[in-house]
């Protein structure tokens, strides 16, 4: 009776470690170097699970963009 003609995306609040490199363009390898150096923070769920916030990966690349600048 009821049809749904659009399909509503569900946006996810935190990103996998594939999704996050990808979303950077830059490989997972570099993403975990980054991640390790404190450059880009993470969610920790549990003691294996890390996630990506998009807003803290935009505000590391602005950080990125702002300090390109000064250099």
């Amino acid at each position: 009776m009821f049809q749904q003609t659009e399909q509503q995306a569900i946006t996810p609040l935190l990103l996998t470690a594939r999704q996050a490199a990808r979303w950077l363009t830059i490989s997972e390898r570099t993403l975990y170097a980054r991640t390790a150096d404190g450059s880009i923070p993470v969610v920790r769920i549990g003691n294996r699970g890390i996630r990506y916030d998009p807003a803290d990966l935009r505000r590391w690349i602005e950080r990125a963009k702002n300090s390109e600048k000064s250099a």
